[in-house]
């Protein structure tokens, strides 16, 4: 018999089909392991950490919040700083509501000073804590530093640091700020904590004159402009006497 034509062996025919059999699988689990392996990379790329490396340059994701921290008589609020407008050490005092559900400004010789609500949170405490600054909308070049027209320079991500009476120092990150009409402020809402749990600040300055009453500058609506803030860090009073971080 031609040895061209002879059948293969049954042993053979059988490793011949093995081989054939174990290279469908191997290029199957190949081709398996592409598609999940784009599958992952394509999550990835749109959540988690994958995604920051995305972000436009100069931007940054939402600080963690910090938990709220106790509060006492010995931790009153004592002064605010605020790097990015150049405030420093501004002094705050206890103040009550007044008629439009807001601590009463600072009085007119004391500019520089802010007011706290000293009947709700204090800054640290869960809750929003309430600062009101003096209006600006009467005074001169030389108005107070939470005058309206610096405080809505703010930005979502800049810092707000308090200082409080026994040394320690709450850090808040800037949230969102917003300008309302006085007339149509609801300050219970905007007292209301964005978030359940956090603690939370509030920098409230009303433009025109009389406690924003009257009209603002130029005749127009009085304006009232409410930062909100929350902690995202906190130094206790024996860590020295730099900011927090």
């Amino acid at each position: 018999m031609n040895k061209k034509n002879a059948p293969l062996h049954p042993h053979r025919t059988g490793q011949l089909l093995a081989g054939v059999a174990w290279t469908v699988l191997l290029l199957g689990l190949w081709l398996w392991g592409r598609d999940l392996a784009d599958g992952v990379a394509a999550q990835l790329a749109t959540t988690g950490d994958v995604a920051a490396v995305g972000r436009p340059s100069g931007r940054q994701g939402p600080s963690h919040a910090h938990a709220p921290v106790p509060g006492s008589a010995a931790t009153d609020p004592m002064g605010i700083t605020i790097e990015a407008l150049g405030v420093r050490a501004a002094g705050i005092a206890a103040q009550d509501l007044d008629g439009n559900e807001l601590p009463a400004p600072p009085p007119p010789a004391s500019p520089d000073t802010v007011s706290w609500y000293a009947g709700g949170p204090q800054p640290g405490e869960a809750g929003a804590a309430l600062l009101v600054g003096r209006a600006g909308g009467d005074r001169g070049p030389g108005a107070g530093p939470l005058a309206v027209r610096r405080l809505t320079g703010l930005e979502p991500g800049q810092r707000v640091d308090v200082r409080r009476a026994d040394g320690s120092t709450v850090r808040f990150t800037v949230e969102d700020v917003q300008l309302y009409d006085r007339d149509r402020f609801d300050a219970r809402r905007v007292h209301a904590p964005h978030e359940g749990g956090r603690s939370e600040l509030r920098l409230i300055v009303e433009d025109g004159a009389g406690g924003g009453a009257a009209a603002g500058r130029g005749g127009g609506p009085a304006k009232v402009v409410v930062v909100a803030a929350y902690l995202t860090s906190f130094q206790a009073g024996n860590a020295g006497a730099g900011p927090a971080s």
